[in-house]
C-alpha cells in the first residue's frame, strides 16, 4: 500500500531532527500518482532536489527522473555534510521513501547509482554505506527493506575504497540475505514439540504458516504473543481450522536448544499454536535463517513459500485482512 510521500517525509524527518524536514526549506511540489511530493528548494545550506524539465507531463515519468537524479546536487567531495545529518541523513531518509514510487527496476538503478557518486570520497562513501545499512538492514529499522539492499551489497561487496573488515561484514550480509526471500521456498529444518516428537516445516499440512523466531524469556517476545493472541485478522483465520482444513498453522519456534529454559514458558503459550524448539540446533549452526533480533515473523504459503519475510504483526494483519 502507498501513503501519501509527504505525511511519510515528515514521519522520517521526526526519526532524525525531531521536527518537519520543510522547517528549513521553501518547498515546491509536484504531483505524483495524485500526490505531492517536494521537488526543488532553493535555499542555501541545505539539501536541493532536481528540477524535474517540463516536457515530462506523466506521474511515473517524473517520479523516475527524480529517483534517477535525486543526488545530482548533492556534493559527495563535502566530507563536512557527513556532519550535518540534517542535511545529508535527512535527505537520505526521503530519497528512501521515494524509490517505493518507482518499479524495482528502477530503484535498484538509482541505488547503485547513488554509491558510484558517493565514490567521489572515500570516507562520503563509508557514510552512505552505514546508511543503508542503518535504514535498510538494521532489524530496528522501520524502513528495513532487503530487496533494496542487496544491490547495495552488491555494490559494496568488491569496493576498494572499503577495508577488508567491511568488505567480509557486507559478503556475510548479502549470504543472509539472500536465504528465504519473498516468492521462493523457505528452508526446512525440524522442530520438536513437548512431547518430543519431532516433525519438518515441510510436513505442516497448511494453507498457511506464521513462523515466528522466539526466544524464552524474551520480553519484546511475550509482548508480540499477546498482539498476535489479541489480532481479530488472526483468530478470524484460526476459527476457520476444522478437522478438514487447517487455515492457519502458529509456529513458535526457539532456535535454541536448551530444553529446560524453552519447557519452562510452555504454559505461556496459547493452545492453538505450536510451541517447540530446534533440538538439533541446526537453524543457528546451519544459518538456515537471518535471525538478527528476536522475535522474527514469516509468512509461508501452503507449499512454504515465502510470502512476507521478518516482516510485522501490521502487514501480517493486513494479508489476512484480504485472504
Amino acid at each position: 500500500m502507498k501513503h501519501n510521500l509527504s505525511i511519510i517525509a515528515l514521519a522520517g524527518s521526526m526519526l532524525i531532527t525531531g521536527f518537519s524536514c520543510l522547517s528549513s526549506k521553501k518547498a515546491q511540489t509536484e504531483p505524483v500518482e495524485g500526490k505531492q511530493i517536494p521537488v526543488q528548494t532553493i535555499v542555501p545550506d541545505t539539501f536541493v532536489l532536481p528540477q524535474i524539465p517540463e516536457i515530462m507531463k506523466e506521474p511515473e515519468e517524473r517520479a523516475g527522473y527524480l529517483v534517477m537524479h535525486y543526488w545530482d546536487r548533492f556534493d559527495f567531495a563535502d566530507r563536512n555534510l557527513i556532519r550535518r545529518p540534517e542535511i545529508t541523513e535527512q535527505a537520505f531518509v526521503d530519497y528512501i521513501n521515494i524509490l517505493g514510487y518507482v518499479p524495482k527496476e528502477n530503484a535498484d538503478a538509482s541505488l547503485r547509482y547513488a554509491l558510484q557518486k558517493a565514490e567521489a570520497d572515500t570516507m562520503m562513501y563509508v557514510h552512505f554505506t552505514e546508511l543503508f545499512e542503518k535504514y535498510l538492514y538494521d532489524p530496528n529499522s522501520p524502513f528495513r527493506n532487503e530487496e533494496y539492499y542487496l544491490p547495495v551489497l552488491q555494490e559494496v561487496v568488491n569496493s576498494p575504497l572499503l577495508t577488508e573488515e567491511r568488505r567480509s561484514r557486507y559478503g556475510f550480509q548479502q549470504e543472509m540475505a539472500r536465504k528465504n526471500r519473498v516468492g521462493e521456498s523457505a528452508n526446512d529444518f525440524t522442530y520438536t514439540v513437548s512431547s518430543g516428537q519431532s516433525f519438518r516445516l515441510y510436513d505442516l499440512k497448511s494453507e498457511y504458516t506464521l513462523l515466528m523466531f522466539t526466544n524464552p524469556g524474551c520480553s519484546t517476545c511475550a509482548a508480540v504473543t499477546e498482539r498476535l493472541k489479541e489480532s481479530k485478522e488472526l483468530r478470524d483465520a484460526l476459527s476457520m481450522n476444522s478437522p478438514s482444513r487447517t487455515m492457519i498453522t502458529i509456529l513458535a519456534l526457539s532456535p535454541d536448544n536448551d530444553y529446560a529454559e524453552w519447557s519452562a514458558h510452555l504454559p505461556e503459550m496459547p493452545l492453538q499454536w505450536i510451541y517447540a524448539y530446534d533440538k538439533s540446533g541446526e537453524i543457528m549452526t546451519k544459518r538456515l535463517y537471518d535471525i538478527r533480533a528476536f522475535p522474527s515473523l514469516y509468512l509461508l504459503s501452503k507449499d512454504k513459500k515465502v510470502i512476507l519475510k521478518d516482516t510485522s504483526i501490521e502487514a501480517i494483519e493486513s494479508f489476512f485482512a484480504v485472504h
